[in-house]
């Protein structure tokens, strides 16, 4: 992504194709706020739906279960955005929002992001394509959760960042390398687990551990471990 003042929302993806006095516009009706690591920009139980767009820094996505277990369900990056669930439908919040890094973000009122998408429909149609892949998305978890045991489910979510990270000969690389909990509350396990099963994939060679990064070195061999036991 290009550097871009605190100020821009050029980097963000959601307003490709839009000229440089349209972005101006949508920026005049932005407040901007940021925040230190591990700040919560979001909690789920606030009344306000408001629309951010990280231009800096990066966000976790999560819930908490009544026993305080963590409930990871995406990181976001500079040029996302967030938040327009509860602008759209008017309802609650539906996850709590962390930053990861020191997060700049631009915040715009529902009322603004509605009159934006009824003059841009372009990006309205944007905005719905993403909703439809969080749809996805979930549906494919819920389906991994009812269905696979712990230690399959580890293999889906390495999978999944890995096909993020996917190179042309077959082998991918992730890194950062996950924290054991991180993998651990999105797949709804104990970090000991996720590290049995990483110690037992390394130990097959489907994953190869250096100082900064997970390499797969077949990715079609760990999508087959996985497909074998989703029954694709």
């Amino acid at each position: 992504m290009p550097e871009q003042s605190k100020h821009s929302l050029k980097g963000i993806a959601l307003l490709d194709g839009l000229a440089d006095k349209q972005i101006s516009s949508l920026e005049e009706r932005c407040s901007w706020h940021s925040y230190g690591p591990e700040e919560q920009v979001i909690d789920r139980h606030d009344e306000n739906r408001d629309v951010f767009f990280i231009v800096e820094g990066s966000v976790r996505i999560v819930n908490y279960s009544l026993s305080g277990r963590e409930i990871a369900f995406d990181d976001l990056e500079a040029g996302n955005y967030f938040g327009e669930l509860a602008a759209i439908d008017g309802g609650p919040r539906s996850a709590n929002v962390i930053t990861l890094a020191p997060t700049t973000v631009a915040i715009i009122s529902p009322k603004a992001f509605h009159e934006f998408l009824f003059d841009h429909p372009a990006i309205g149609l944007k905005v719905m394509r993403h909703l439809s892949h969080i749809v996805r998305q979930a549906t494919e978890r819920i389906m991994d959760l009812s269905t696979l045991g712990a230690n399959n489910r580890v293999h889906a979510e390495l999978l999944r960042q890995a096909m993020a990270n996917l190179h042309s000969d077959n082998t991918a690389a992730i890194s950062p390398i996950p924290h054991h909990s991180e993998i651990a509350s999105r797949v709804s396990t104990t970090r000991e687990t996720v590290a049995r099963v990483l110690s037992d994939l390394a130990k097959k060679k489907i994953v190869i551990r250096t100082s900064n990064k997970l390499e797969i070195p077949d990715i079609e061999r760990l999508a087959a471990m996985v497909e074998e036991v989703r029954g694709d």
